[in-house]
């Protein structure tokens, strides 16, 4: 007896080559399946001053997070351009967040970040993050 469309046959194959292609993309870690990577700005230190440095060495990815923790009491973070960054300036209508435990979830292109209380940005409390 000859199967035709729709076939029980034809049904398993499709079956199998579904779970082939799930057990594959489940084992090869892809990138859709990566999960996103969480940072302490500053590591254990936290945000703080000379901290300009940190991000050097490290990969950022679309989606990974990046925690401030601070005393929000003398310190606080922005977000800013590359101008306001160099200048150590907040820019108008920019607003710094002040809870002392910040998280800013990235994407793709450069991030730049600043203390902005008086004289902390000028001691390098500032990080530029890449992110690919």
């Amino acid at each position: 007896m000859a199967l035709g469309r729709g076939s029980a046959s034809n049904g398993a194959v499709v079956l199998g080559a579904a779970v082939l292609l799930i057990a594959f993309l489940l084992l090869s870690g892809g990138p859709a399946l990566t999960e996103a990577a969480k940072y302490t700005v500053g590591d254990y230190g936290g945000w703080k001053f000379n901290v300009v440095g940190w991000a050097k060495g490290k990969t950022f990815r679309a989606g990974d997070v990046l925690e401030f923790k601070y005393n929000a009491a003398v310190h606080d973070v922005a977000a800013v351009d590359a101008a306001a960054y160099r200048g150590c300036v907040l820019p108008k209508g920019k607003k710094a967040l002040r809870s002392g435990h910040d998280k800013v979830k990235l994407v793709k292109g450069t991030h730049y970040f600043i203390c902005t209380v008086r004289g902390h940005c000028q001691a390098n409390m500032k990080i530029a993050v890449r992110v690919i």
